[in-house]
């Protein structure tokens, strides 16, 4: 359950009142972080989706600050939308929450506010999650929909265009600053976890929109389908299923954050046991130290400690294992793809070449050598590592190629190639 909205007074831009609602859970204890909901094109912090999504979240323990954008709350006759102002709408609200409770946590954003919040979010370093729904990819996407209203407002500096019942005004800024601002660029950048919610029988924001946005982004992200929803979310089981995916999802990135920062927490971070059998095995190691200990989960169950960051690693039930972790073999993998895509991305930077991603995936096998036609060994069996690499982007041929051919001087690649001379000693506890 989920108490009544709460109307603090936040001090906005020029010394103007930001209206806002706060969503607390029942009893008013936010266990989960705090989270800015942003709302859609012409709605406001009160319209439907935002309450039903807002009052969700909150039972599952959020607590949750709906924002109204300027010319968005009561009052505003007629509204005058700002996508730029929208931007600055977030960060205000995020600074005092800070100030009055904590730094938020997430950011979910409703059709243009879905695109607000993803400029927004890497200006908020707290942020560790950000969720779309229904989000156009560009806010320019946005001007389909004001017909000649867009143009005139170009010209005359303001249109009034009818909307529904009432009106909406749109002006020269708001249709300069949306054709001026590109999020898709950042999402490369973002550095947070994404989930895009969409869904496919849209009629106002395709869901074209949606794969734009999910390409441009890195991993960890996730998409979920809203199958027959409106763009709206008018439905209460669509509302309703969005908040409940949205909060499980979150808590993945979200709960416990100061325990998450401390030991790199995020997708595929070990469990509150694990972490205190790591942390029982002493401080951290120097830089350059990797320690690997047995944590007692399981016969084969290990925890990984490379400075602040802690992992597990297991085997197989298959083989002896509970599958608690990924096996040796698999960080292997992991150290060559991990090493391939940076070392692709920074020659494509430094040369200022149009590549949005790259995309590493790796499998390990052991073959007999008179299987491997490019191979010297003839007797016995050889390791076989298969690298397929993903390169998005409006790259030219000759780009391309020399990418591919920059994935083989990776350090690691380099390292597997080379002799290697471990050298192993006894200590004494």
């Amino acid at each position: 359950m989920a108490s009544p909205p709460l109307r603090p007074e936040i001090a906005g831009r020029d010394g103007r009142p930001l209206p806002v609602l706060v969503d607390l859970p029942e009893g008013g204890a936010v266990t989960a972080g705090w989270a800015i909901f942003a709302h859609c094109f012409t709605c406001s912090a009160a319209s439907t989706a935002a309450t039903r999504i807002a009052r969700g979240l909150a039972a599952e323990g959020f607590g949750v600050l709906r924002v109204d954008f300027t010319g968005s709350g009561e009052g505003c006759e007629p509204p005058a939308p700002d996508f730029a102002a929208d931007v600055e709408d977030i960060i205000l609200a995020a600074g005092w929450l800070e100030r009055s409770h904590a730094a938020p946590v997430l950011l979910i954003g409703h059709s243009l506010g879905g695109t607000a919040v993803l400029a927004a979010a890497p200006r908020l370093a707290a942020v560790r999650a950000v969720a779309t729904i229904g989000a156009p990819s560009a806010p320019e996407h946005i001007l389909h929909h004001l017909g000649r209203a867009a143009d005139d407002a170009l010209e005359d500096g303001r249109a009034v265009l009818p909307l529904g019942s009432g009106t909406i005004t749109v002006t020269r800024d708001f249709v300069q600053g949306v054709r001026e601002t590109d999020v898709l660029r950042g999402l490369g950048r973002l550095h947070k976890a994404l989930l895009v919610m969409h869904a496919p029988l849209d009629q106002t924001v395709g869901i074209d929109e949606a794969t734009r946005i999910f390409v441009a982004a890195r991993h960890p992200k996730s998409f979920v389908s809203l199958d027959t929803a409106d763009h709206l979310l008018n439905g209460a089981a669509d509302a309703s299923y969005a908040a409940g995916v949205i909060a499980a999802w979150a808590a993945r990135y979200t709960r416990d954050d100061q325990a998450g920062r401390r030991h790199g927490a995020g997708a595929g971070a070990p469990d509150a046991a694990a972490v205190d059998a790591a942390t029982a095995a002493g401080a951290p190691p120097p830089e350059g130290r990797v320690v690997v200990a047995e944590n007692g989960r399981g016969r084969l169950g290990n925890t990984v400690r490379v400075g602040r960051h802690i992992q597990l690693a297991d085997e197989p039930v298959a083989v002896g294992g509970q599958d608690g972790g990924p096996a040796p073999y698999d960080y292997l993998l992991a150290g060559l793809g991990a090493c391939t895509s940076m070392t692709i991305r920074m020659y494509a930077d430094r040369k200022g070449w149009p590549l949005a991603r790259v995309t590493v995936t790796l499998a390990h096998a052991k073959v007999h050598a008179r299987d491997c036609a490019e191979c010297e060994t003839r007797e016995g069996k050889i390791d076989v590592i298969d690298r397929e690499i993903l390169l998005d982007g409006p790259l030219d041929d000759d780009q391309r190629a020399k990418l591919m051919e920059i994935a083989d001087k990776c350090p690691v690649h380099r390292t597997l190639h080379s002799e290697i001379l471990v050298r192993t000693r006894a200590v004494t506890a």
